[in-house]
């Protein structure tokens, strides 16, 4: 069973940045695909980045150029640097990993994974 924690979240003015963390409980498996959702009220959940345990990354359109995923293996923790932030960034975020495979085929189809945090809020005032 992995658990999931994120943090990190928290208000913003545009243009200004934020750091959120996911911390993992030992994910012993390869290969995995981690990604970060987020979903703003009244709204489906967005796929916005993933890293496979291969070190690839793919980011949605929407925050390509802007925000950066990465993992530090030795903390277990993956992260996602938000540059840039725009109100419409503003929405609860979520990681997420799945079982024993690569990246779903959509890459973010949200029953493609298996395990999901709690969510950390992220609001983005103008």
């Amino acid at each position: 069973q992995v658990q999931l924690v994120e943090s990190g979240g928290g208000s913003v003015q545009a243009g200004g940045s934020l750091r959120l963390s996911c911390a993992a409980s030992a994910i012993t498996y390869r290969p995995y695909c981690m990604a970060w959702f987020r979903q703003a009220p009244g709204k489906e959940r967005e796929g916005i980045a993933t890293f496979e345990s291969s070190g690839n990354t793919l980011y949605a359109d929407s925050v390509k150029g802007r925000f950066t995923v990465s993992k530090d293996n030795a903390k277990n923790t993956l992260y996602l640097q938000m540059n840039s932030l725009e109100p419409e960034d503003s929405a609860m975020y979520y990681c997420a990993v799945t079982g024993i495979s690569w990246c779903p085929r959509p890459r973010f189809a949200v029953g493609g994974y298996r395990y999901w945090g709690q969510g950390t809020q992220v609001t983005v005032s103008s």
